[in-house]
Formats: C-alpha cells, structure tokens, sequence
C-alpha cells in the first residue's frame, strides 16, 4: 500500500490548494477517498486517489 502525503495529492490534483482538498473532503457527492491520519498528518492510499480520479474522467 503506497501512501501520499496531503502535498504530493495537492500536486496529482494539478497543484489546487489545501483549502480544496478539505471541500473536495467536505462535498459528499464528489465522494473524495478519505484519509488516512497519522498523527496529525494526512495520507491518502494511492489506488484510492487514482481511482477517484478515473471516475472523474469518465
């Protein structure tokens, strides 16, 4: 299982910012994977992210 960190999801996502992710996190029917914490640290599982994002596109 490959982990992101909220930046390099930041960057996959064509460099939006913090304040997007919490509202694509926010937004239930955009249905954004859910993040895994450690700590106080955000970690999104890659297959999850690329997943979301082939949904997208389709």
């Amino acid at each position: 299982m490959n982990l992101l960190p909220a930046r390099e999801v930041m960057q996959r996502l064509g460099g939006v910012s913090q304040m997007t992710i919490w509202r694509y996190m926010k937004d239930d029917e955009l249905n954004f994977p859910k993040p895994l914490y450690i700590k106080t640290r955000r970690y999104w599982r890659e297959a999850d992210l690329e997943a979301w994002l082939e949904n997208r596109v389709n």
